[in-house]
This record gives C-alpha cells, sequence and structure tokens, in this order.
C-alpha cells in the first residue's frame, strides 16, 4: 500500500508528524510519505519557498523512518493539483497496488471544487481525518461522495486498489501552521510545537518573521 499526506507544511509542526505516525501504524504500512504542494490551488500561498518548505520536513522526520519527503509537485511548474499527482503515482506502482491520499473535513467539505475531483476516487482511496470545528455539509457533492464509497474499515483498503473513502478521527494535536506563523511574527516561541531542528533552521534564515 502506498500512502501519501499532502499539505503546504508552511511550516511542518509535531500535529503534522503525529498525524502521520497515527495514520502509518493504523494502517499497518511501513512507510507514509509527505507531499509538500508548490502552489496549492485552494489558499494563499506559503509564507515560505517551497525549497525552504523542503528543507525544514526534511529537517523535521529525519530521525523517523517511518516516514518519507516525496517532492514531486515541488518538480513540476504551476499548481499542484492532488489528480495530478495520484495520476503519477498510479503509473509508477501498478494498476493493483492500494493507493490512498489523506484530507481533512475542512477540505473535504470543498472536495467538489478540486480539479477532476470525480477521477480522484478511480485513482485512490481516501482517508478523511476528523478536524474539530469542521464537517461535511449534509446532501452537498462531498457527503454524497462519502455515502456512496464509504469503508466500514481500513481492511477495505487493503482489500482494493482505489476507490473508496473512510472518515477517522485519530488522536490530533491542536496545532495550527497559521497560528505558528503568527506566533513566531510576534516574537513569541513555538518551542514544543515543532521539532527543535526546525525552529533553529527558522530561526538560522529568519524565516516567518523570526
Amino acid at each position: 500500500m502506498k500512502l501519501i499526506y499532502g499539505g503546504t507544511f508552511d511550516p511542518v509542526h509535531h500535529g503534522h508528524l503525529r498525524l502521520a505516525v497515527e495514520l502509518r501504524e493504523h494502517l499497518a504500512i511501513a512507510e507514509i510519505a509527505l507531499v509538500p504542494s508548490h502552489i496549492p490551488p485552494h489558499r494563499e500561498s506559503p509564507g515560505a519557498s517551497s525549497d525552504r518548505r523542503l528543507e525544514l520536513l526534511r529537517l523535521a522526520i529525519e530521525d523517523e523512518p517511518g516516514l518519507a519527503v516525496d517532492d514531486r509537485e515541488l518538480n513540476r511548474q504551476g499548481a499542484s493539483y492532488t489528480a495530478d499527482t495520484l495520476r503519477q503515482i498510479r503509473q509508477e506502482i501498478g494498476p493493483d497496488e492500494p493507493l490512498v491520499m489523506v484530507v481533512g473535513t475542512d477540505s473535504f467539505a470543498g472536495f467538489d471544487r478540486w480539479r477532476e475531483w470525480e477521477r480522484i476516487p478511480e485513482l485512490a482511496h481516501i482517508i478523511v481525518v476528523v478536524r474539530p470545528g469542521s464537517s461535511i455539509p449534509p446532501e452537498s457533492a462531498p457527503a454524497e461522495l462519502l455515502a456512496a464509497r464509504a469503508a466500514s474499515s481500513v481492511d477495505e483498503l487493503h482489500a482494493s486498489p482505489a476507490g473508496r473513502v473512510i472518515v477517522l478521527e485519530p488522536p490530533l494535536m491542536d496545532i495550527s501552521a497559521s497560528g505558528l506563523r503568527e506566533r513566531i511574527a510576534d516574537g513569541r516561541s513555538p518551542r514544543y510545537l515543532l521539532p527543535d531542528p526546525v525552529w533553529h533552521r527558522i530561526c538560522q534564515l529568519g524565516l516567518y518573521g523570526a
């Protein structure tokens, strides 16, 4: 099984990393790939460049063998579209291996605004991670997709290459990248909210107003 977890990671923090570990263990797989986006099409531009965010992400996971970085989206020009990434990975792993992507309820609520959103379940399974304060509007296209393709357990994800959607509620750390950027810009310490090597490098580079 190939499991990918995408995002801007702007900056990467313990909430991202702990979720990745929880999902890797819950699905009983050896590795999860973190996929930093180059230009996110559905949110504001990142506060740090792609190269810097990639550098910080690699620093954050260097002592965790179960986490890997996949920088393919940073090597493409233009906006980072999930369908393009999944299509490329599917070509690499073949038609039969399960491919799984991770998305939060806040993002999944607007899933029908993603490019080629109806094609995505044909390429991969989807794990929807419950985020406090966000929900999927009933009778919306994402809610209908969830109802039509709902999986009752992660075993169903292992049993087929794509097509199922499952909602999971793993333990989450209440940390946001936007809150971290604000804290850093205000001169307040983000220590213990993100890995020490990441914070030290942010200070060295003067990122986010440090």
